[in-house]
Parts: structure tokens; sequence; C-alpha cells
């Protein structure tokens, strides 16, 4: 089995696109189609055939060009069972826990609802990879759209049961603005503010924001640190639950 070859790319306004690439089958496979003139050409860039598509979530900015690329290329569709009737061109609807694999990689199927109610991330545990879209961004996690914060709240800690080193990549460059929200409830933590200069730095320099890890979303993500004391403080939440501190978080930030 060879390693997984990633490209990752800018769709729409600020869509991340990614293709995975195995070089020993030829096998491709795109995380959500944002846009099909950036995967297209994206493909083109590297040589590569697109075989598959991982859908996360049934909005249109994930999966306006499933059609297209499905007709073009004959692509599998693989995506949320809860979702299925509003994915078009859907042939495998896979959930929570389920297991498949692409040419020899294993990838776990971890269902996430908050953003939307039958949002998945694909987890590639060999490779420690973690595709979560919507769900978890750096130093932020999704809007709520269809399910409330407490369940948002129970499929983040799914997450965090994943280890430090794994490699996160998201559906959306909103760095700047979700490190600009995070220390104003979580103002004395140093590791926070280090990170956001190295943002800011990236950011003015073109540079994407993407991919994160666990550990430096673990560390300074607030949406992942309801139990932190420096956040209770500042919320004036020191009784409350950690659900209750997530979905105050989240309120804050919906009008931030």
């Amino acid at each position: 089995m060879s390693a997984l070859d990633i490209e990752l790319f800018l769709c729409r306004s600020d869509n991340f696109g990614v293709l995975l690439h195995d070089p020993k089958t030829g096998l491709t496979a795109a995380i959500d189609a944002p846009e099909e003139a950036a995967i297209l050409a994206a493909l083109e860039r590297r040589g590569w055939t697109l075989t598959h598509i991982l859908t996360t979530h049934h909005h249109g900015d994930h999966v306006e060009a499933n059609l297209a690329l499905k007709e073009k290329f004959g692509a599998t569709i693989i995506g949320p069972k809860n979702e299925a009737a509003k994915i078009p061109g859907l042939d495998r609807p896979v959930g929570d826990g389920d297991t498949f694999e692409l040419a020899g990689h294993r990838v776990r199927v971890i269902e996430t609802p908050g953003h939307t109610a039958g949002h998945i991330c694909f987890h590639f545990p060999d490779e420690k990879l973690l595709f979560a879209a919507d769900t978890l961004f750096a130093l932020g996690c999704g809007r709520l759209f269809e399910r409330p914060a407490a369940d948002m709240w129970t499929s983040l800690q799914k997450l965090l049961a994943l280890p430090d080193e794994t490699v996160i990549y998201f559906g959306h460059e909103y760095t700047l603005s979700n490190a600009r929200f995070a220390v104003t409830v979580d103002p004395e933590n140093i590791e926070l503010a280090d990170r956001v200069k190295e943002i800011i730095a990236l950011r003015e320099d073109g540079r994407f924001t993407a991919p994160t890890t666990m550990a430096a979303e673990r560390r300074t993500n607030p949406f992942l640190r309801p139990d932190a004391p420096g956040i209770r403080d500042t919320l004036a939440m020191a009784d409350a639950t950690d659900a209750e501190v997530f979905a105050e978080i989240r309120k804050r930030k919906d009008s931030f």
C-alpha cells in the first residue's frame, strides 16, 4: 500500500477542495465537490483521474459538482446515509462506524450531527487523517443549522477522542475570523495568542491555514475547551456543564 498524495486548493470563495491520490492504483478521491472548474483544474495540474467523491453533507457548496463530475468520470459517490435523499448522485450511503477501503486504505465513518443533521467525517486511521468538512475548523466549528448545540458538542467529543497527531483537513478558510473570535473567550491562553500571530502571517503571505492537527486544536480551539477554567471565568460560567459552556461559545460566535 502506497502513501496517499494530497492536493489542497481553493474552491468558490473560501471552500477548500481536497484530492486524495493513491499513486500505485491511480485511485483519486475528492473530499466533497464544491466547484467543478476548480476540481478539474486540480486534477489536470496533477495528471490524476477522479474515481470517487466522499461527500460529508448535503449543503450546496459541498455537493454542487457531484453530478457533473460523476457524468464526466463515472466517479463513485459515497456519502451520509442520513442525508441520502439530499446527496446528488449518491451510490453508497454510509453511517456512523461504517468502514470501507480505498485502494487498501481503511476509512472509518464518524457521524457528527450539528452543522447538518446527518453530517459525517471521514477518518483514515492508519494515515492519521481526518476530513472534518464543516464540523471542525481550525479554531472553530460549524454553525448549527439543523441540530442543537448539545448534539454538536457530542459530535466534537467523538473527534476529541482521536490521537493528537491526527492531521485535520476542514471545509473552509475561516481561520483568521475564528482566531479573532477565539481570543475574546480565551484571552489568557498564551499558546492561542502565539497561534493567532502565525495565522495572521500565513494569511498575509497568501498561504492556507489547513491542515491543522488535533493537538493544536485541543490546546487552542475554544469550541473543544469548554472545560478550560480561563474560558469559564471569561464567560462567568464556572459551575456550568461543558455542553452549556459550548453552547454559549457557539452563541457568541454566531453574533461576532
